[in-house]
């Protein structure tokens, strides 16, 4: 786990492992297997309700915020899984996140940037259905407006799905309520150097990155005195 970490925070190849940590083709194949076996997820998810309960609330939230955000994928990601998101100008990967109102890791979803957030909310909700019953409230931002998505949430999953528009008129940057929380999130999980660009050839080892940088942030956050 210390060298999965250390791939993480440094953003270094697998074959440029110190010699203090096993060999890379050990550390590689239990990150594979790990992933397919969702233990980051576990493990990501034991920490934050240990904070949650640290801070005096329920382990289980009742409200999540969501956000997107494209990133450059490096020539190690193929083109199934890659795309060009025109809004950003960016030819890559897109992550689609839940966050508790504290800006907690609740749900990572990674597909190509040329998905559209409305389109991807709906897979990235039934996750968050899926993982957190007692969800009942989600903030998002102008991109995920959708009269469908929004009455396709209430119907099936129960969730009400508020839309944190920009103020009218707002020419100049204003920080918004709920929504600073998802990009606070973006910016913990990039200082990772792994997750500044995505290397991945799987979409699912770029989520198990955002979990390990996630883990990272936590357990420093638990023993920080």
């Amino acid at each position: 786990m210390d060298a999965l970490r250390y791939v993480a925070d440094n953003g270094s190849k697998w074959r440029a492992l110190p010699s203090d940590f096993p060999p890379w083709k050990t550390v590689h194949g239990f990150f594979t297997r790990w992933s397919k076996a969702g233990v980051f997820e576990k493990i990501r998810d034991r920490l934050r309700d240990r904070i949650r309960v640290k801070a005096g609330r329920s382990p289980q939230p009742s409200a999540a915020v969501i956000d997107s955000q494209s990133v450059k994928a490096a020539e190690t990601v193929g083109k199934p899984s890659r795309g060009y998101d025109g809004g950003k100008k960016i030819d890559g990967r897109k992550r689609h996140i839940a966050t508790d109102t504290q800006g907690l890791l609740l749900v990572v979803l990674v597909t190509a940037a040329n998905l559209q957030d409305r389109s991807a909310a709906r897979l990235l909700l039934a996750a968050l259905h899926a993982a957190h019953r007692n969800i009942s409230w989600v903030w998002a931002d102008g991109g995920y407006t959708s009269a469908a998505l929004i009455d396709w949430a209430k119907t099936t999953l129960h969730m009400t799905l508020d839309i944190a528009k920009k103020i009218a008129g707002q020419t100049r940057f204003i920080i918004l309520p709920r929504r600073w929380v998802v990009e606070r999130t973006f910016s913990w999980i990039t200082q990772a150097r792994r997750n500044v660009r995505d290397y991945e050839r799987l979409p699912q080892h770029s989520a198990a990155f955002i979990n390990i940088s996630m883990i990272t942030i936590m357990t420093r956050r638990l023993t920080r005195h």
